[in-house]
């Protein structure tokens, strides 16, 4: 019988003090950012723990800590053709808190001298403002309405911390978000700026926040399927412990952090064997990883899934759907980069290699959380920018649309579809599908700005071609 795993069963010892605080406690940020700090604390100095802010109410406060905050990283891929298979344990993960079920604790991993960082993943969608948020301060109890937002839960950490340190102006923290969104630091400083704005909070405040904390830019890379349900049993074999919370990742990871010399040095990387890189620009990395993987991602998912197709490696290999994928990125993505097209090309190249790893089963129904935002910030640019540049229609890219649309019915040849995405977006789709005829529901659904930010309907042939794909695909239901 395998050994529960903890701290005590494993042999961990160090007690490192906390210099991360991490908004999230997916799969992605424990196989990746965790991952790194754990490699930083063997290979460096940085020796810095990580505390957890659990994103929702339904998050459970022992989730990890069943395990001590323990869990097992697997690597598993090809990389250049070579087949690459690791196990790390993960021990930096210290402690978590709930906001929503202990404010007084939240607001006291702000009090943290030791605190440097602020790490998140609340996916594309996290990042935003809601009016409706009210400020609240020092609760001493838990009966609080919190801020929805996580920026509007790290403004309140980070006016707590304003002022338990007494407007200390070297306890500002440097924030190192991991959302797959442009410019994603400078929308977080932007974000809490319009929250202290919103509330009225004090003008030292606001320049603490501007001028002593550091927002970086970043751009993350790295496949994280989560719990490797199908050879979980043989891993925890290897390893000798029982881990419900392993993750399964990909060898390949890339961290792109635009920030300045100080924050290198704070988050060494030098010796530690990590694919970090610090940078003046972003852009060229963020552009060409969000268009040509996460674009590939979505574009594949509902054309996949409607074919009866559920992970991505038997996506990619499947004769229609890999042609399809291939086609889309080498003609209709690569076209609208300004970058060296060799470059782009064998880019495109090792994603594919990516997608077929073999020891990875990605589940597509985990790519389509909140689809319609990544749509807009992965495929919609690249839809755009071809039909500019060449005056045609990107076709795959548009019967990707289409297959997302009719995904968004919710039911496919008789079996509910698990969606997951922000209420307003599966109220929308529940009352278009339910009220309208299928090419009412495209332009609707085309001319929806609050998905968009534009009417597509106003490109020239976009509505009409959509509305046929979508028909096609409603005839083969």
């Amino acid at each position: 019988m395998l050994q529960k795993l903890n701290r005590k069963t494993a042999g961990i010892t160090q007690d490192y003090p906390v210099k991360v605080l991490q908004f999230g406690d997916g799969n992605f940020l424990r196989g990746f950012m965790d991952w790194m700090i754990d490699v930083l604390n063997e290979k460096t100095k940085f020796n810095g723990a990580v505390q957890i802010v659990r994103p929702s109410r339904k998050g459970k406060e022992d989730k990890e800590f069943e395990q001590d905050g323990l869990f097992h990283v697997v690597q598993r891929g090809l990389q250049s053709g070579k087949t690459i298979s690791e196990t790390r344990l993960i021990t930096c993960i210290k402690s978590a808190v709930n906001p929503y079920t202990n404010f007084p604790a939240f607001l006291k991993a702000g009090e943290n001298p030791n605190l440097q960082f602020i790490v998140s993943n609340t996916t594309e969608a996290g990042i935003a403002f809601n009016a409706k948020d009210i400020f609240i301060e020092g609760a001493s109890n838990n009966s609080v309405e919190l801020p929805e937002t996580f920026p509007g839960k790290l403004t309140l950490l980070l006016y707590h911390r304003f002022n338990f340190f007494e407007k200390d102006s070297g306890k500002g923290l440097t924030c190192i978000p991991c959302e797959l969104i442009e410019r994603n630091g400078s929308q977080l400083r932007d974000t809490i700026l319009e929250y202290i704005k919103h509330w009225n909070l004090p003008d030292d405040f606001k320049m603490w926040v501007v001028e002593r904390n550091i927002f970086c830019n970043t751009l993350v890379d790295r496949i994280v399927p989560g719990f490797p349900k199908d050879t979980a049993e043989d891993i925890q074999r290897q390893v000798g412990y029982e881990d419900r919370q392993l993750v399964m990742a990909e060898p390949y990871h890339l961290l792109v952090i635009e920030a300045p010399e100080h924050v290198r040095q704070l988050f060494s990387v030098e010796r530690s064997g990590l694919n970090v890189k610090f940078v003046s620009d972003i852009s060229p990395y963020r552009i060409r990883k969000v268009r040509i993987l996460n674009g590939a991602h979505t574009t594949l998912v509902p054309v996949a899934y409607l074919r009866g197709l559920r992970i991505v490696r038997d996506s990619i290999n499947d004769p229609y759907v890999g042609e399809f994928t291939r086609k889309a990125i080498d003609e209709e993505i690569i076209p609208t980069l300004d970058l060296p097209e060799d470059e782009l090309h064998q880019f495109a190249a090792d994603v594919i290699e990516r997608f077929q790893n073999p020891f990875i089963k990605h589940e597509l129904i985990s790519i389509a959380l909140n689809s319609i935002s990544k749509f807009k910030v992965r495929v919609l640019p690249s839809i755009l920018k071809y039909h500019a540049r060449t005056g045609k229609l990107p076709e795959r890219l548009l019967q990707s649309l289409a297959a997302w649309i009719v995904f968004y019915k919710g039911t496919w040849r008789g079996e509910t579809i698990p969606l997951q995405d922000a209420p307003d977006v599966l109220s929308f789709f529940k009352a278009v599908w339910t009220t309208l005829p299928p090419e009412d529901v495209v332009r609707k659904t085309l001319s929806n700005t609050s998905f968009w930010e534009t009417d597509l309907t106003k490109t020239s042939g976009l509505p009409d071609f959509v509305s046929k794909q979508v028909k096609e695909l409603l005839v083969n239901e």
